[in-house]
């Protein structure tokens, strides 16, 4: 699976934006899909996530609220809806996918439980 990241730029505080990650070379209805994050200095951090069957979702509480996590399975397109940007929200946002290995439904929220990495998108909120 080869994700590509997209959305990306530069909004003002209390703005909104939306990251999409579109997948190729298979089809991604069956995995488990996840959006980090990483800021200048930092580590790779979890902001949301949604499990294969897209009817369970997670958030950081840094964003729960303000960042919604969707799919679209018909054009393999995972999308992060983003409100009421802070300055604090500022990184290089990441997809990831997780190899479909059992029926099993849940939310994956650490970075080692992720196969497959999108290139990353910057995000930058201006105060």
């Amino acid at each position: 699976v080869q994700l590509q990241a997209s959305g990306g730029g530069l909004v003002q505080a209390g703005g909104s934006l939306r990251l999409s990650c579109t997948a190729s070379g298979r089809t991604f209805s069956t995995n488990a899909m996840g959006w980090f994050r990483q800021a200048p200095g930092k580590e790779r951090e979890f902001v949301a996530g949604q499990s294969w069957t897209g009817v369970k979702t997670f958030y950081a509480d840094s964003v729960r609220g303000r960042f919604t996590i969707s799919r679209d399975n018909a054009k393999n397109t995972v999308y992060l809806e983003m409100n009421s940007l802070k300055p604090e929200d500022t990184a290089v946002y990441y997809c990831a996918a997780r190899k479909p290995v059992s029926s099993f439904s849940r939310v994956w929220v650490g970075p080692s439980d992720y196969d497959y990495w999108g290139q990353g998108t910057q995000v930058t909120v201006s105060s």
